[in-house]
């Protein structure tokens, strides 16, 4: 079992810059992929950026060259800076991790942007 943990959301002004965090309860190097998603209200929910055990990334067109995945093996913490926030960024992000049996979501943050 991966329990997984988020933090790092909150309010902030269009064009303004947050950090997730995600701290796995598992070395995060036994994960084959982990990654961001979001969901808006009435929307469903989208990847927004993963990366995998070697390295590679994939992401969300609309966040390219705003937002930036990150890891770190010695905290076990997975991050996703985001910079030049829109409103239409508003949404819960969740923590994504899979095993090549199982996956696991974190309990999601709030994100909202607004002026």
């Amino acid at each position: 079992q991966v329990q997984l943990v988020e933090s790092g959301g909150g309010l902030v002004q269009p064009g303004g810059s947050l950090r997730l965090s995600c701290v796995a309860s598992v070395t995060i190097s036994s994960l084959y992929v982990m990654g961001w998603y979001r969901q808006a209200p009435g929307k469903q929910r989208e990847l927004v950026a993963t990366l995998t055990y070697g390295g590679r990334t994939n992401k969300l067109d609309s966040v390219e060259g705003r937002f930036f995945i990150s890891r770190d093996n010695a905290k076990n913490a997975l991050y996703l800076r985001m910079t030049n926030l829109k409103p239409e960024d508003t949404a819960t992000y969740y923590c994504n991790a899979r095993t090549t049996l199982d996956e696991y979501w974190g309990q999601g943050t709030q994100v909202t942007v607004s002026s």
